[in-house]
């Protein structure tokens, strides 16, 4: 290996792991810091309105993460033996996907059409969390491979 390739190599192989990390460090920050300090901070309606807005900017956060991942846990030509971690997370990854994009365009127009909102909020909520569950799996396990 020449002196570019190699600096080059070990960061295509980190990549997976810093777009788990970046996955679930959005996802923590915008759940469980950034909204909660503009509710507390702010009156309801703009709160809501800019939850909205941080809750869309995340989702694109997480598709885009969950896409890189997915081409990353693509099988080798030639791989054999046990599967690398990202091969075992991607039924996490595919869900994660999954739980973004249905907390985007099937349950977000609800709440801010503020339809049955106590109910589509809990709804969307728990998809949240279990998005942030399998972010975390996600890079738990990417995290457990040498470096």
């Amino acid at each position: 290996m020449n002196v570019i390739s190699a600096p080059l190599s070990r960061f295509v192989q980190a990549l997976p792991r810093w777009a788990a990390a970046l996955w679930w460090g959005s996802l923590t920050t915008i759940g469980f810091l950034v909204v909660p300090l503009l509710f507390a901070h702010l009156p309801g309606t703009m709160a809501g309105t800019l939850a909205a807005r941080f809750f869309t900017a995340q989702t694109w956060v997480s598709v885009a993460c969950t896409l890189l991942l997915l081409l990353a846990s693509r099988p080798q030509e030639g791989e054999e033996g046990d599967p690398p971690p990202l091969h075992a997370a991607r039924l996490l990854v595919v869900g994660g996907l999954l739980l973004a994009l249905l907390a985007e365009f099937a349950v977000a127009p609800r709440i801010v059409a503020r339809e049955n909102l106590a109910v589509w909020h809990r709804i969307g909520s728990a998809m949240y969390f279990t998005q942030w569950v399998f972010a975390a799996l996600t890079f738990w396990r990417l995290g457990k491979r040498q470096v």
